[in-house]
């Protein structure tokens, strides 16, 4: 994603947060607490933005639950234990495949939090776009394809047959408040020979509202 983003500003000017595998699961295994160890990867990352370019606001460019973590974080409220002054460091937030409705319960201690703290003035400080692709359509009765997208999109909200990103149902990815924006063709899983949101073709389909 890195390298299509450098197509349209400067490489030097973007910075991936270093967010390991270890960070999502924890050693021994803790997933209750992914979302504190990425916000401190993020405010980390942050922080070196803010002594490169000194006054200058970041936008945050997010991927899946990683969209999530990103509001919990700029929501500056304590989450388990955690919270972080965002200050003006930070203006607009881009999510790209985030479920913000979702039923899997690692998923809603970060969604519950974000539905309990969010108000409408948090979108003055901070707008936020949230990204999705309808490419896949669930049907249980389907193709191969429909049949496991349709057992995807279950898992995340309990409705199987609707249109989504091949993992996400998009009706998940609407919030109110957000800049809900549907993109036609973009597949979730950022893996090889897939046109995820981070390829050239993808990046293309939401780099207007960067």
């Amino acid at each position: 994603m890195k390298k299509e983003l450098s197509g349209y500003l400067p490489a030097a000017r973007i910075a991936v947060a270093p967010v390991s595998l270890a960070d999502w699961i924890g050693f021994p295994p803790s997933p209750e607490r992914s979302t504190n160890r990425v916000m401190k990867v993020i405010d980390q990352s942050l922080a070196e933005l803010e002594g490169k370019f000194p006054g200058e606001k970041v936008t945050i460019v997010a991927h899946s639950g990683g969209g999530t973590v990103a509001m919990v974080y700029l929501l500056e409220h304590p989450f388990q234990g955690d919270r972080y002054a965002v200050g003006g460091r930070v203006g607009k937030l881009i999510t790209l495949g985030t479920p913000f409705h979702t039923s899997e319960h690692y998923a809603r201690l970060k969604t519950d939090f974000i539905d309990r703290h969010l108000t409408p003035e948090f979108f003055v400080r901070h707008p936020v776009i949230s990204v999705v692709s309808n490419k896949y359509r669930g049907d249980i009765q389907g193709s191969l394809v429909e049949k496991m997208c349709h057992q995807f999109y279950r898992s995340v909200n309990g409705k199987g047959d609707t249109d989504g990103d091949g993992i996400v149902p998009a009706e998940s990815c609407f919030l109110e408040g957000a800049e809900n924006v549907i993109v036609p063709d973009a597949e979730h899983l950022p893996t090889p020979h897939t046109r995820w949101y981070g390829t050239k073709e993808g990046v293309r389909q939401w780099i207007e509202w960067l």
